[in-house]
Parts: structure tokens; C-alpha cells; sequence
């Protein structure tokens, strides 16, 4: 299947960000509680422009049964907009007033520019990596989890079976629509890296 033969093709990079430092504090719960708050600040005005990419996916499509799974996507991530408005009461941001990294920035404006010019398929496959690295994560890091895991929600999140559904719908409309060229290649592979950069910034980016 394509989506199983480019997340192979990409395991490096999904080690990567498996052994990052944002992610592995994650895991241990040792993460900063302020790398955590500059994180959900990028991630929801992330979520925002992913939402947009799948309304514009959800546009290009003639057969409604694949309208509708964008439709369902579309809701799953009105779901953790919620989850991070949640934090947001919790940590004090604004989310309504987020300032994007540059590493932020890039990946929205790729996802955006592909939803808008790319194919279907192109589009897919570059949303694909951002499903799929949160489904592995929460996946791994849920046998980490100990009474009181300060991130036990965002692991428990991304584990759930609602969320890996959700995977599993995209992956197949990736292997139903698209074929393993160099335009599907090369979006996965640049939204994988897209992905690596999001960790990487909050770290770095001590405002």
C-alpha cells in the first residue's frame, strides 16, 4: 500500500523526531511547561490553516463519499482546536493572536499553496505525515505514562482509537487517489521534515 510504502521510505525521518528533545520530554514529562506553551500556540494557528487545506481538499471532490471523510476530518480538528483552547486557559495564550515561527510559517504556507494549486493527491500527501507522526507518537508514548504525566492528555489524545480512525481514513483515500510519482513523494517527504522543523521550534524560539 503507497501509505505504508512512503512511511517507510521516510523512517528516518520519523526516527528523528521519535529521539527529539521536545518529544522525548514529552514522554518523561520533563518537557519546560513554557516549550509546551509556545507550542500549543503554534500548533493551534497550525490547525487553522490545516482545517483550511482540507475544506479546499473537501472542494476538489466530485465523489461525495470522499467529501465526507474530509468533512469528518474537517471535525476531528475542530476537536483539538478545542483541546488547545482547553490549554489555553490553563497556560495563558491567546490563541486568537499567535505570532507563527518560521518553521511554523513554511509549513502552513506549503500546506495552503499545495491545497490550493497542487492535485488531490498532492494534497493528501501532505497532510498524511501530520496524521500519521502524531498517531505513532501517541502510540509510543502511551506506555511511558505514570499517575499525574503532566502531558498525559496530549498522549492519551493522539492514541485514541477516534484519532487513529481518522488516520486510517486519510492513509486510504491516499492509497485509493494517488500513486507513489515525485510530486506525492516530494510533498510527504517535505511535510515530514515540515514536521521535525515544528518540534525543533518552540525549543529554540524562547519568546
Amino acid at each position: 500500500m503507497l501509505h505504508a510504502s512512503l512511511w517507510e521510505q521516510n523512517a528516518d525521518l520519523t526516527q528523528r523526531i521519535v529521539e527529539h528533545t521536545f518529544v522525548r520530554g514529552l514522554a518523561d514529562g520533563t518537557l519546560d511547561r513554557n516549550a509546551f506553551r509556545r507550542y500549543v500556540a503554534q500548533d493551534a494557528f497550525f490547525l487553522r490553516a490545516f482545517l483550511k487545506a482540507y475544506a479546499l481538499a473537501a472542494a476538489k471532490c466530485d465523489d461525495l463519499e470522499r467529501a465526507r471523510v474530509f468533512h469528518d476530518l474537517m471535525t476531528g480538528v475542530l476537536d483539538e482546536l478545542k483541546l488547545h483552547g482547553s490549554y489555553s486557559a490553563t497556560l495563558g495564550i491567546n490563541l486568537d493572536d499567535v505570532e507563527p515561527y518560521a518553521a511554523t510559517r513554511a509549513y502552513t504556507d506549503f500546506l495552503l499553496r499545495v491545497a490550493w494549486h497542487g492535485s488531490l493527491a498532492e494534497i493528501i500527501a501532505a497532510m498524511v505525515p501530520c496524521m500519521r507522526v502524531y498517531q505513532h507518537l501517541g502510540n509510543q508514548l502511551v506506555a511511558s505514562l505514570r499517575p499525574d504525566h503532566p502531558y498525559e492528555r496530549w498522549i492519551t489524545t493522539y492514541a485514541g482509537d477516534d484519532f487513529g480512525e481518522l488516520c486510517a481514513r486519510l492513509e486510504s483515500l491516499l492509497d485509493e487517489i494517488a500513486t507513489n510519482s515525485p510530486a506525492v513523494h516530494d510533498a510527504y517527504r517535505y511535510a515530514m521534515q515540515c514536521e521535525l522543523d515544528f518540534f525543533s521550534a518552540p525549543l529554540e524560539n524562547l519568546q
